[in-house]
């Protein structure tokens, strides 16, 4: 599994991800910070990425698409720390 995690989300919580062998990468850590949602979600496509986020843009996006990739998944926790998000992955 290969996710690909968006701004709203802790930049030090990819690296938590990473040492427990899950592939993650920040957007941040891609240059990424200020991209628009499209931009995102076609590079998270071009890559095999899950996109990890706050923001349910991303879905209403992939619907008007009408598209089949990339899978998004949605926390819904506002101000959650990067353990707590390795926590929560690590529960699912």
């Amino acid at each position: 599994m290969k996710l690909l995690l968006d701004q709203g989300l802790p930049l030090s919580a990819a690296a938590l991800l990473r040492d427990v062998g899950l592939d993650t990468i920040h957007v941040g850590e891609m240059g990424m910070s200020e991209a628009e949602d499209a931009d995102i979600i076609q590079r998270a496509r071009d890559d095999g990425r899950i996109v990890v986020t706050l923001d349910a843009d991303f879905h209403t996006l992939l619907a008007l698409d009408v598209a089949l990739t990339p899978s998004v998944i949605r926390i819904r926790i506002k101000r959650l720390r990067a353990q707590a998000l390795m926590d929560l992955w690590i529960f699912c």
